[in-house]
């Protein structure tokens, strides 16, 4: 191990789904950076998130806790003031902290954001946070026009998702170079720096600039099963109401169009693959390769038209099953791990390959020993389950996508919206209070199709995987339960 505390540049991506990457089996996508990456990395192949949307996920990761513990459920909602993000612990630690692009934090303000333990920071949420956005601000500053109307596509291309902006311009273009820039200013210091670089794609709407837009103009990318309505009707309704939330009609776009956001969510991907390659040989030309570790994850993935629907917030595979790569020369051990990880458990590593303390209230489990090659920190202990929870439908306040919670009658109908996964190598159960339950066999099943659950050959195997979806309701947060003077800690 090395004797000064190593660097952390974390890169998370939003709403890239596992299989969204070459490394990880896709024969048509291009990320030659990020495969790059994967192969001098420890490749967490079966990395789950414990919510599939961005503020509950996102929480997770820097909390090390379940959503149901640190209570941010909902996006565009704040933290309780009782939780500890990262870049707090770490700037305690002695790290300077900074952060580009997306938090999802509220207030959505860099101000709110410098306030959780950053001391440097552009933001960029996008949507309908763009008046508190760095990117835009800076995009203002350059072109005004263009900073009213970015994503404005083109009306001269078959191509319906290439944007007027320039590549110079794109957010995903700033993104990177900011990062560079804040990696460039941090070098310069004597101590250990902790920097999330945070880019807002491929999460929609889908433009993006050339090279970019074009570059999968001629690929044919493999699309989804068709999904009948009557499908969509065998779900269990609060899955049902997500799927048909807003446009209803998403189950019925047509191949072409269908195709064409793929093209486009590949490109995105692929654009921000340049921009990671970028970054990476700036760490090199700076000489802090092997004092650096890298992670590079997703904060959830995205159905794309998987079970008829697009966007995430369901627990089937496309949407909780995420890439996570994570490197540091000489100290992790680069290779492929099967092993069951949930985005609590990168916390807890972190620490340990930093020589840090575990934060008392953490509820992941680290991995830093599986993955080492001297076996850093705690001894590991494999998990035989992974877990998720999300309210379903969604609570959101946007157009068309309205879902309110009333106390009494619950968000759309569904009076116990609060639903529950529990994964393990084969298996997926999912829960919801008052209206049923799904079982997935995902050896012989992998696309979710078959829901098992009330299959008498399947009793026994719903029975134990409730019971393990009971044991972690109620261990999840024991330790927050017994009074601090009672804890050997």
């Amino acid at each position: 191990m090395p004797q000064r505390r190593p660097n952390i540049l974390w890169i998370m991506t939003d709403q890239q789904r596992y299989d969204a990457l070459g490394a990880n089996g896709n024969p048509h996508i291009r990320t030659p950076n990020l495969d790059r990456l994967a192969a001098e990395s420890a490749n967490l192949s079966n990395c789950f998130v414990q919510a599939p949307v961005c503020v509950p996920s996102r929480q997770t990761f820097f909390t090390g806790r379940y959503p149901h513990c640190h209570r941010n459920r909902v996006n565009y909602t704040p933290l309780a003031q009782s939780e500890t993000l990262i870049q707090a612990r770490l700037r305690d630690a002695g790290y300077a902290t900074g952060f580009v692009g997306k938090l999802h934090y509220y207030p959505p303000t860099r101000e709110h954001a410098l306030s959780t333990g950053f001391d440097h920071g552009l933001l960029h949420d996008a949507g309908q946070c763009d008046g508190h956005s760095d990117y835009v601000r800076w995009l203002t500053e350059r072109d005004p026009t263009m900073a009213r109307q970015y994503r404005r596509t083109r009306t001269d291309s078959a191509n319906p998702y290439r944007t007027i902006l320039p590549d110079a311009l794109h957010e995903t273009t700033w993104c990177g170079q900011q990062t560079r820039d804040m990696l460039t200013q941090f070098a310069g210091q004597d101590r250990p720096f902790f920097l999330f670089s945070s880019y807002w794609k491929p999460h929609p709407s889908f433009e993006l600039p050339d090279p970019w837009a074009s570059m999968y103009d001629d690929v044919e990318i493999p699309l989804p099963d068709p999904v009948t309505l009557e499908q969509i009707h065998t779900l269990p309704l609060p899955v049902q109401k997500m799927v048909l939330r807003g446009d209803s009609r998403v189950y019925q776009t047509p191949p072409d169009r269908m195709q064409w956001m793929y093209r486009a969510y590949y490109g995105a991907v692929t654009q921000i693959d340049h921009e990671v390659g970028l970054t990476l040989d700036l760490l090199s030309q700076l000489n802090l390769e092997r004092e650096t570790v890298v992670i590079f994850c997703s904060d959830h993935g995205d159905q794309m038209f998987e079970h008829g629907m697009r966007g995430k917030n369901v627990f089937y595979e496309g949407s909780v099953h995420v890439p996570l790569l994570i490197r540091w020369p000489d100290v992790v051990r680069p290779a492929r791990y099967i092993d069951l990880v949930e985005s609590t458990d990168v916390l807890p590593t972190l620490f340990d390959c930093c020589c840090l303390d575990t934060p008392p209230g953490n509820q992941g489990q680290s991995f830093a020993g599986r993955i080492t090659h001297d076996s850093v920190g705690s001894p590991y202990r494999p998990r035989d389950y992974v877990f998720a929870e999300n309210v379903i439908p969604e609570v959101i306040t946007e157009g068309n996508l309205n879902h309110f919670y009333q106390p009494g009658q619950g968000v759309n109908g569904i009076v116990h919206p609060d639903a529950k996964m529990v994964r393990d190598r084969r298996w997926k159960y999912c829960y919801y209070v008052d209206h049923g339950h799904e079982l997935y066999d995902l050896e012989t099943d992998p696309h979710e199709t078959i829901n098992r659950a009330d299959d008498p050959a399947c009793r026994d195997r719903v029975q134990a995987m409730r019971a393990a979806l009971l044991d972690w309701l109620i261990t999840a947060d024991e330790r927050d339960q017994i009074a601090p003077r009672w804890c050997d800690v």
